[in-house]
Order: structure tokens, then sequence, then C-alpha cells
């Protein structure tokens, strides 16, 4: 069953030599027959008629050379050496899937945005600049264009309610800009068998009076990274926490990507809160941002964020293997993997697959994981109702730059690569899953056994609380570089966690102001409110019946909650 999970060397080599002069149903049969099989949520007929709509509706595009482009993972990794080929066998559209950097992604974008020079055909990037689409007008609306100039090349097949991170994509106007291709949470991860070792267990209770577990809060995260940081498990000393601390751009994803929505910073609403974001920035009614400051009523430097910074700190310091400090993202990752760290609250999914290879320290022999994914545990500032984590969702966009004949091609191509002829057997290569129909897939139901949780928590009601940025930030390439500067110099030392937020809310202020200036977001853009100090806004939080920003906490070290995981998993399936 395994083999079949892995893309296929042999259908690539078989794409990329047929002849595209005779695209039709022959090249869609030899590709369902070596790389999709039974791995769909389509039957075999089903996937025939889809394939055949691809056909038909490409052949008056047919030799159209496309360009598109995505970061590097291992799900576009697979969209380009294996999928690409086979559309351009199936349909006759040549097309170039570029892997690129995230951060140059992004750059292409901004270039083609700002120039108008057709750069790429289609982009993969992230939900996140659903607020930057929606507000500077470069993107296509996918809903106009599904119902206009793109619905004769648009697939009835599609099936829009099947994807589950469209809230992700759709802006306040209620148009859908961008259409999933991949999605990923961070979830608390942890070492399953030590929290059921029995020593473990004693040990812990009787240091703190209460059952090691999966914690619920932060002050229960803390309790178990101080008491597995140091002890000795299988002879050798472990750490109880792991995290990343050099000053350099992957710090600031640490950060925008919802850490301090954990904390309890911003507003209830999901799938973001309003009017005040996990950003801090706040907006009026009519969806312009009208400040990040807790002096003109957002919440990047409140109490709660200050919080959120200072544990990120404080846990670093104490608990984390001291090379951390200065580590990157991608040096980071790996580290949980060799088997001395009993808990991160912060693991990225995507690298699920990396976590589940044979030999590792943290999978049994059969297989299996000795580690387990649980929802994230929350801070003290954060109250039901709000988002309590991160996912990415990388999403297609066409951009108004793009000529309408290649846009067709883009889309078609886009189209097929989540069609869900091809989506189960995508996502058991790639572990980012986009589709209810590959989530409840029986071939998913088989393998859920070693992915740690995975499937367990994309069947659950919770993943809902775990959303991308959402709309209130009105130019993400230009915001989200402000914050690894901010953060890297609380982790240096340079600053307080207060001075670096005070630091990052001005800085994040004065880009809104240009905007405003500028007004090239029209009444959509931003328009900044006069400043007020923060028992001001706090009393106007309490009137209008919202939270943020919210005053300080007296004691931070709430009174610490852990659950059973087992327990966990079971109110899961009894909430279905």
């Amino acid at each position: 069953m395994r083999r079949t999970w892995m893309a296929s060397a042999a259908v690539a080599a078989l794409m990329m030599s047929a002849n595209t002069a005779f695209a039709d149903m022959d090249a869609a049969k030899r590709f369902l027959d070596a790389e999709v099989g039974d791995m769909s949520a389509l039957s075999r007929a089903e996937q025939e008629a889809e394939m055949q709509w691809f056909i038909d509706a490409a052949a008056p595009l047919a030799g159209l050379d496309i360009k598109v482009v995505s970061e590097t993972i291992a799900t576009h990794e697979y969209e380009s050496k294996v999928l690409a080929p086979a559309f351009t066998a199936i349909t006759g559209i040549k097309i170039t899937h570029d892997l690129i950097g995230e951060g140059d992604v992004v750059e292409k974008l901004q270039t083609q945005m700002q120039s108008g020079e057709n750069i790429y055909d289609g982009y993969v990037n992230d939900s996140d600049l659903i607020g930057t689409h929606w507000r500077y007008q470069q993107a296509r609306s996918l809903t106009d264009w599904m119902a206009n100039e793109g619905k004769d090349v648009t697939n009835p097949g599609l099936d829009l309610e099947d994807f589950i991170g469209l809230k992700f994509t759709t802006a306040p106007d209620g148009e859908l800009y961008q259409l999933p291709d991949q999605q990923f949470a961070n979830l608390y991860w942890f070492r399953y068998d030590w929290f059921n070792d029995e020593t473990n267990k004693a040990d812990f209770k009787a240091k703190y009076g209460y059952d090691l577990g999966v914690p619920v809060n932060w002050s229960a995260y803390e309790d178990i990274a101080e008491f597995f940081t140091g002890r000795d498990v299988d002879g050798k000393a472990v750490f109880g926490h792991m995290d990343y601390g050099k000053k350099d751009p992957s710090l600031g994803w640490r950060f925008t990507d919802a850490w301090l929505s954990m904390a309890g910073n911003g507003d209830k609403g999901l799938p973001n809160g309003l009017p005040v974001d996990e950003w801090g920035i706040r907006v009026d009614e009519n969806s312009r941002p009208v400040g990040s400051c807790v002096a003109r009523g957002g919440d990047t430097n409140g109490p709660a964020s200050v919080y959120a910074i200072q544990k990120y700190l404080d846990w670093l310091k104490a608990y984390a293997p001291p090379e951390a400090q200065g580590m990157t993202f991608s040096e980071s990752g790996p580290v949980p993997a060799q088997g001395n760290i009993a808990q991160q609250m912060f693991m990225y999914t995507a690298f699920t697959a990396d976590l589940v290879k044979d030999g590792l320290p943290v999978v049994n022999e059969d297989g299996t994981p000795k580690w387990r994914f649980a929802p994230s545990p929350h801070g003290v500032y954060w109250k039901d109702g709000m988002k309590l984590g991160y996912q990415d969702v990388g999403s297609w966009t066409l951009l108004k730059s793009t000529p309408v004949d290649r846009a067709k091609a883009a889309w078609l191509y886009a189209q097929f690569v989540v069609s869900k002829t091809v989506d189960v057997k995508k996502s058991h290569v790639g572990l980012t899953l986009i589709r209810e129909s590959s989530i409840r897939h029986e071939s998913f139901t088989e393998r859920a056994p070693k992915l740690g949780g995975l499937i367990e928590f994309y069947r659950s009601p919770a993943r809902v609380q775990w959303s991308p940025t959402g709309t209130n930030v009105p130019d993400y390439p230009k915001l989200a570089q402000l914050w690894w500067q901010a953060i890297g110099d609380a982790s240096s030392g340079a600053k307080s966690a207060q001075e670096a937020m005070d630091s990052l809310c001005e800085e994040q202020e004065k880009v809104l102001s240009r905007l405003e200036r500028a007004g090239v977001q029209g009444d959509i853009g931003p328009k900044l409110n006069e400043e007020h100090d923060l028992e001001y806004w706090v009393e106007q939080a309490k009137a209008n019946g919202t939270l943020a920003p919210q005053p300080k906490v007296e004691n931070e070290k709430e009174q610490p909650i852990t659950v059973n995981y087992d327990e966990l998993v079971k109110s899961w399936a009894d909430a279905k």
C-alpha cells in the first residue's frame, strides 16, 4: 500500500515523453493507471469523465506555453514533477511549474502587481495575502471569473463546498479571490510514549499535584517544560521545549503565524478576531484598518501581546537546547525528530512525513510514531470564541495583468491539481489536506495510526479554530517583514518584550499611514484613529461587547489544566 502514496517517477517520464498532439483519453487513462488507481474520491468512471472535461475545455488553448510558480514543499514538488507533465500530455497545454523560495514567490507577485508585466500566469501564494489582494484589486475575483470570463474553463465538478479553507480566501465583499491548493496547521507536538510512562506520570503528579497530559493552557505547558528539562530519559538528558531565536526573516513567520492569538491577543471571531485581529490590527465597520498600537485601539503592544513575547523568551532560555537561541526555522525543524525533546508548542504539520520516517528515534519498529499532535494550549488572555492557532493555506491566485487566454490555461491547471481525481493521492504525498472528501477517504482511515493524530485533528470540530492571517492586514508583504526585526531585538536582548512590541506597532502604523496618504486602496484602505489611553479603549470594548485590548491580568500564571490525549480523541469522535 505504501508504494501507492509516493510520486511515481515512471509516470513523470511517461507524461514527459507523450506526444501532445495526441492529447486525449489515452494519455489520461495511462496517467490514471500509473498514478491514481483507487487513490481518489472518485470512481474510475468518474475520473475518466473529469479527465474528458479537461480535454474538451483545454482544446481551444492547446499549444499554449504557460508558467506558474509556487514555493518549494513536497506537495508542489509532486505537482511540478508529476502532475504538470500529466496535464500537458492530457490537455496539450504546456505547463512549466517553477519551484522557488516563499519569499521569492511574494517578490515576483509584488513585481507583477506593481509593473503590470505578466511574469507568471498563475501563483500559489499564501492566503495570508487575502487582505492585500482584496484592497489592491490586482487579483481577479474568482467568483466573478467563474461566472463570466472563466466560465467555459471552470470544472463543473470542482465542488467548492468540498474545500475546507474557503473562508480563508474570501474577502469581506463575499468574493473568492484564491483557491486553496495545500493546507497545514501549527499544532502542539509531544512524546506520547514519555507522557504515558508510569514513572514520569507518578513523578509529575507528586511534584505538581495534577496529571501529566496534553496541556490545555500555557501554565501547564510551562510546568511540563520544567519537569522534562534535564530529566534522564532512556539514559540521556532531555529538554521540555523547542523553538528558535535567530534574528532572521523566519523569526517573523514564527509570530505572524498566530502566536499572539494563542496567548489571547485580539478579539473573538473565527476565522479571525473582529474588530481586532491576532496581529493586533483594528478595523472599523467598513473593514478599514484604523490602528495597530493600543493608543489607536489596536493590540499589537497590549498586555496580551507582551505576555506572548515574554513567554516565548522565557521558555526559549530556560527549557530549550542552548543552541536553539541561534537557530533559524529550517535549522530547528529536524531537532524534535532526534529524540531529545518532550514537547513543542508550535509544530507545522507539513513536517509530518519527516517525523514518521523509518529508523528515527521517534518512530516505533512497526512504523507508528512515539509522538502525537494535539490542539495548541492557550494563554491566560485567551477566551472561548477566539482562534487558537495558524493554518497555512497556499492558494491559486490569478492576477488581472495576465492575458485572458493564459489565465484560462493556468486556471485549468490549478483545477487539475486540486481535482477530486488526484487530490487523495496528492494529499498522501504531501499531507497538506484541502478537501473534506480526501480527509474522509478510507485510505486515510487506514493510514491514520501512522500519522500521530493528524487525521483525527482534521476530522475533528477543533480544526475551525486554526486559521491564517485574515483580512485586517492591508499589505501583508510590507507589514510581515517588520515582525522579524522587532522580535529579533527582543530575542537578542536588545529590547524588552514591551519595547519590541511598541516598536512593532509604531512601524506598522507608519505603513498604514503611508497607505492612507497615498489613497491607493480607496475606501477600504487605512484611516487611522485618534489616540487615547488604554483605559479608554478597554471601556470602549466593554461598551461594544468586544475584548481587545484587554487590561493586564494581575496573575498571569493561571491554574494549570491538562487532558488525557486518548480521551480527547474519543471526544472528537463523539462530536461527529
